[in-house]
C-alpha cells in the first residue's frame, strides 16, 4: 500500500468512526496521486476514491476504486448533458486503472474534478441542518463567511462535480462546500488538511446551532404522547413488533429493529411530530433507506393494545396507499416497478421506533438513518425551518436507473435470509451446530440457553447482534420463556422458527427412576418443548407469516430401549406433540416437524453430563467406544455428529420441503430399531 493511499485509509476510518462526521455507508473520500504506469514505464495520476456500497469506517484498500485522471477529466468533453447524465458512471469503467477494487460511486466526478489532492465529501447531520434549512445560503454565509460556498441541490452525478469543481475555481480561498439538500464536500492539499478542513465545517456547523438555535425547535412535550416508563415501554413494544414486522412485510419479508433512544422519544412526544415527519427526509442515502416518509401511529402510550393494532392495520392500509399514489405521481415509462408499498420506519409515540429491513444490518441501519433525519429536522428548526428537497426529486433518486442497478447488484439472498430463528439449548451440542447452519444459510439466530454467558458465546461465535445473540432461558418457567422471546421480538421483529431442542436424561431402570427424574425430564422437555412452542406459535400468529417448529425427540421415541423410562417417554410426548401442533397450527401456515437423533456422543452436552457413561455401561463398553459402538450397530455404520441433525432441520425449514408438516425426519446412520411404523 502506497503512502497516499494508507493516508487515505487511515484519515477515511478516522471520519467515518464518528457518526457525527457521517452515516453509515455515507460519503466518500479520495486522494490522487503518480504512479509508474507498468505498461509504458511512464508516470500516470490516478485518483483513489471509496468505491460504491462501503463505509468510511471500516475502509481498506479492496474498497477503493482507482482511476486515471487524465481520462477521467477528458470525460467533461464528452459530457452530453443533464438528459443524459447516467451515461457518465458507465464510462468510469473505462476510465479505471489495472483490475480488481471496487466499483466508482456516483460521486467519483466530485473527486476526480475538484482541483486539489484531497477530497472528503460527508453526510453529517449537523451540515445536512444547514443544507435543508429554508435560509440555508444565509446561514453558511453567516457561520463561515467565505471560507464554506453554498452549492444549491442537484442531484449526485457528473454535473454535481462539474458544478463543485467551478465553485472552488472561483473561490480560491474556500474549503469546502454545504450541498443544498444532501451533505458537505471539502478539500485539502494534503490528506491531514483535508480531514482539518471537514472537521472545522462539521463542527462549526454544530457550534453555531448550539449558540444560535432556539431551545425547543419541536415545540413542547405533548403529555398524552409522553414515553412509558422502560420496563411498560419494551413490553408493548415486543407485543406490537410481531404484529407491526408483519404488516412491514406485506410485499416481502422483513427483519425489525427497536430504538427507544431518548432523541427518538423526545421527537415523538413533541407537538411538531406529524408536522415534520410527514416531511420525510432530504439527504439521498437517508431517504433511499427510510422511505419518502415514515409511517407515524396517532395512539396514545396507555392505549389498549386492542386498539393500537386496529389503528396500526388501518395507518398501514393508508401507508400503502398513500405510498402508491406516490409512486404514480412521478413514474415515467422508463421508471423501475414499484419495489414494495410497506414502511421501512414505523414509529409509535411513547413506545419508540421500529424501523425494518431485509436483514438486520439493513433494518439497524434505517433506524439509524432516521435518527439521523431527527437530528437534521432538528437542527433545521432551530436555525430556521427544516425545508427539505421536493418530493419529486426524491422519487427521481429513489427510482433512479442507477440506484436500481446497484440494487441488482446485490448478492442473491441466502434461502433462509429475512427469517429469524429461536433455538433452545442452544450454546453447545446439537442446538449449537443447528444454531450455526441456520444462521449460515441466512437466518438471524437467537442462542436461548439456561446459561446466559455461554449462550452469548455461542452468539458471538455466530458473529455480531446483527446476527445472533444470546438469551437466558429456562424452558421450564413460562415467565422466562416469555421474556426470552420478547428480546427475541426487540431484537428482530418477530420469530419465524422455533428449535425445541434444550433436554437432559437420566438412564436409569424403572426400580431406581424416582418421581423427582421423572418430573425433571418432562418439565425440560415435554412441557418446556410445549411451552415454547405455544409462545412462539402466538408471535407466527401474530405475524401471519407462517412458521417453522421443529423437535428434536429421539430414536428413543419409537424404540424401547433398556434403563430409559422416563426420558424415552418424554421423547414420546415430544413426537406426538409434534402430530398434534401440525394439525392444529397448519391453518395458519406453521409447519411442525421432528427429527428423531440416535447416537449423538461427540460434542453432546447430555453425553458430556453422565449419560454416555450410563448408557455405555448398559451396552458394556468402554464410554470413548460409545460413538463407534452406535454406529457399528447401524445400516450404514457412520456416526451421527451434532451437524448431521443440523442437517436435516435445515432440510426441513428449507425451501425444498415446504409442503411437509407432521413428519419425523430418522437421522440415526440407518437403525431399524428406530424405523418408523
Amino acid at each position: 500500500m502506497g503512502e497516499a493511499v494508507a493516508a487515505l485509509i487511515a484519515r477515511s476510518n478516522r471520519l467515518g468512526a464518528d457518526k457525527r462526521n457521517t452515516n453509515y455507508a455515507g460519503g466518500n473520500t479520495s486522494a490522487k496521486g503518480t504512479e509508474t504506469d507498468p505498461v509504458t514505464g511512464d508516470d500516470v495520476e490516478l485518483l483513489w476514491v471509496k468505491g460504491s456500497g462501503g463505509d468510511l469506517g471500516t475502509l481498506k484498500e479492496s474498497g477503493l476504486a482507482v482511476l486515471r485522471l487524465d481520462r477521467l477529466r477528458a470525460m467533461a468533453g464528452t459530457y452530453p448533458g443533464l438528459d443524459r447524465e447516467d451515461e457518465m458512471v458507465g464510462r468510469f469503467d473505462y476510465c479505471l486503472h489495472g483490475r480488481g477494487g471496487a466499483a466508482p460511486s456516483i460521486d467519483t466526478a466530485m473527486h476526480g474534478l475538484v482541483d486539489a489532492a484531497h477530497v472528503d465529501h460527508l453526510h453529517p447531520d449537523s451540515g445536512i441542518a444547514f443544507a435543508t434549512a429554508a435560509d440555508g445560503p444565509a446561514l453558511t454565509k453567516e457561520c463561515f463567511g467565505d471560507r464554506v460556498v453554498w452549492v444549491p441541490w442537484r442531484r449526485p452525478g457528473f454535473q454535481l462535480g462539474l458544478d463543485i469543481a467551478a465553485i472552488k475555481e472561483a473561490n480560491p480561498q474556500a474549503i469546502g462546500c454545504i450541498l443544498g439538500g444532501h451533505g458537505i464536500t471539502a478539500w485539502g492539499a494534503t490528506s491531514e488538511e483535508c480531514e482539518q478542513h471537514s472537521l472545522e465545517i462539521i463542527r462549526g456547523c454544530e457550534a453555531f446551532i448550539a449558540e444560535r438555535g432556539t431551545a425547543n425547535p419541536f415545540g413542547a412535550t405533548v403529555p398524552e404522547r409522553a414515553p412509558l416508563d422502560a420496563e411498560a415501554r419494551r413490553a408493548r413494544a415486543a407485543a406490537l413488533a410481531p404484529v407491526i414486522r408483519g404488516l412491514a412485510s406485506t410485499d416481502r419479508r422483513q427483519v425489525g429493529h427497536f430504538n427507544d433512544d431518548p432523541e427518538v422519544l423526545d421527537f415523538l412526544a413533541s407537538e411538531r411530530l406529524f408536522e415534520l415527519a410527514a416531511l420525510g427526509t432530504s439527504c439521498p442515502d437517508h431517504f433511499l433507506r427510510t422511505k419518502v416518509r415514515p409511517l407515524v401511529l396517532g395512539t396514545e402510550p396507555g392505549q389498549d393494545l386492542a386498539e393500537v393494532i386496529a389503528h396500526l392495520q388501518e395507518a398501514h392500509a393508508a401507508y400503502r396507499a398513500d405510498y402508491a399514489a406516490y409512486y404514480e405521481r412521478y413514474a415515467e415509462s422508463h421508471s423501475p416497478a414499484m419495489r414494495g408499498a410497506d414502511p421501512a420506519i414505523v414509529l409509535v409515540p411513547g413506545v419508540g421506533m421500529f424501523s425494518f429491513g431485509q436483514n438486520k444490518q439493513t433494518a439497524r441501519v434505517a433506524g439509524e438513518f432516521y435518527v439521523n433525519a431527527i437530528n437534521v429536522m432538528r437542527g433545521a428548526e432551530a436555525l430556521s425551518t427544516y425545508a427539505p428537497i421536493d418530493e419529486s426529486e426524491k422519487f427521481r433518486i429513489e427510482y433512479w436507473s442507477l440506484e436500481e442497478a446497484k440494487l441488482q447488484r446485490l448478492p442473491k439472498p441466502k434461502p433462509l435470509a429475512g427469517r429469524v430463528a429461536f433455538v433452545t439449548g442452544a450454546a453447545g451440542g446439537i442446538g449449537k451446530a443447528t444454531a450455526e447452519r441456520l444462521a449460515a444459510e441466512g437466518a438471524c439466530v437467537v442462542i436461548a440457553d439456561l446459561d446466559q454467558a455461554k449462550a452469548a458465546g455461542a452468539a458471538a461465535d455466530i458473529g455480531n447482534a446483527d446476527a445472533a445473540v444470546g438469551v437466558a432461558c429456562n424452558v421450564t418457567d413460562e415467565a422466562a420463556i416469555t421474556a426470552a422471546l420478547d428480546a427475541a421480538a426487540l431484537a428482530f421483529g418477530g420469530v419465524d422458527l422455533v428449535v425445541n431442542n434444550a433436554g437432559l436424561s437420566l438412564s436409569k431402570p424403572l426400580l431406581d427412576t424416582t418421581a423427582a427424574d421423572w418430573d425433571l425430564q418432562h418439565d425440560v422437555m415435554a412441557k418446556g418443548s410445549f411451552l415454547v412452542s405455544r409462545e412462539a406459535a402466538r408471535i407466527m400468529i401474530a405475524q401471519g407469516l407462517g412458521g417453522d417448529i421443529v423437535y428434536i425427540a429421539s430414536k428413543n421415541s419409537v424404540f424401547a430401549g433398556p434403563n430409559n423410562i422416563a426420558y424415552s417417554a418424554t421423547k414420546a410426548d415430544q413426537a406426538h406433540q409434534v402430530r398434534l401442533l401440525a394439525a392444529e397450527l397448519g391453518e395458519h401456515g406453521i409447519r411442525v416437524n421432528g427429527v428423531n437423533p440416535d447416537g449423538v456422543v461427540r460434542g453432546s452436552g447430555i453425553f458430556a453430563s453422565g449419560w454416555g457413561a450410563e448408557r455405555a455401561a448398559v451396552y458394556g463398553v468402554e464410554e470413548s467406544e460409545l460413538g463407534k459402538y452406535y454406529a457399528g450397530r447401524t445400516l450404514l455404520k457412520r456416526e451421527v455428529l451434532p451437524s448431521s441433525v443440523a442437517d436435516a432441520v435445515y432440510a426441513l425449514v428449507g425451501p425444498d420441503l415446504g409442503l411437509t408438516t407432521g413428519v419425523h425426519v430418522p437421522v440415526d446412520s440407518g437403525n431399524p430399531q428406530g424405523f418408523l411404523r
